[in-house]
């Protein structure tokens, strides 16, 4: 429909006479510095008269013309995204620095990226949880995404030191723990966790401060950059990338999906 009311205005340019180049064929690579401007200020008044008036006689026409702007927008990210996820494969699903959670050896993984004092990501835990009861071969990867502030940014440092000491089950029950807390999430609460965890306290807090956890948090920073992740909660199941807490169901499905076909739509 965009299309044939662009031919339509083209074609009332042509009947008062405002488009004499378009009569010649152009000239194959002919450069563009060597161009003659096209039209005349008096025949670009003529035009912008005509689109101005067509467009307010048909306002959808722009609705539409915007809605493919923004579908060419979204078709751009998308592309842009399935390269990252395709370059970033092993720093998604097997770095060191990460909790992993449910079957290790899953066929299907699923990657989240959190920050503790996202309320959805505590919602998200419920369904992280319910996934891991009912699919035995789901194996969850955990990363520490803080976007909320500097006390966020305290509790990853605190959580990626506990990981240095606490394995597998431990770690995983630090990370719900922690997650489940009320109210805000600082460092001084990860500490409480860990130290009610019976983990060594003061190893932690020379942990945090460690190459190794800083270089955890600028891994993951730069994959969420480089993803376009722009918040918390965002799922990662093979190439597709859902952003928020959707609930169960809606990532059921990607993980049957892919589970099937080997990506996220069959």
């Amino acid at each position: 429909m965009l299309f044939s009311r662009s031919v339509s205005i083209l074609a009332l340019t042509f009947a008062l006479g405002t488009a004499p180049v378009l009569s010649r064929p152009a000239l194959a690579q002919e450069p563009a510095s060597s161009a003659a401007p096209v039209f005349s200020d008096a025949q670009r008044q003529a035009i912008e008269s005509i689109v101005k008036e067509y467009l307010i006689k048909n306002p959808d026409v722009l609705q539409e013309a915007i809605a493919e702007g923004e579908r060419r927008q979204m078709e751009t990210q998308r592309l842009a995204q399935a390269a990252a996820l395709k370059e970033s494969k092993d720093a998604l699903l097997n770095s060191p620095h990460d909790v992993v959670a449910g079957n290790p050896s899953g066929d299907v993984t699923l990657v989240e990226f959190f920050d503790y004092n996202c309320g959805y990501c505590r919602k998200a835990l419920t369904d992280i949880q319910t996934l891991i009861k009912t699919d035995p071969k789901l194996r969850v990867v955990i990363k520490d995404f803080p976007v909320l502030g500097p006390e966020s940014l305290e509790a990853s440092q605190i959580a990626l030191a506990v990981k240095q000491q606490a394995k597998g089950e431990k770690l995983f029950e630090f990370h719900q723990k922690l997650l489940e807390s009320k109210g805000r999430v600082n460092g001084a609460r990860a500490l409480q966790v860990a130290k009610e965890l019976g983990l060594d306290v003061a190893r932690i807090q020379k942990d945090a401060a460690g190459p190794e956890v800083k270089a955890a948090l600028a891994e993951n920073r730069g994959l969420g950059d480089k993803l376009g992740l722009s918040g918390t909660p965002a799922f990662i199941i093979g190439e597709e990338i859902i952003p928020g807490a959707v609930g169960v169901d809606p990532i059921r499905k990607t993980i049957a999906d892919v589970r099937q076909c080997g990506h996220a739509s069959c």
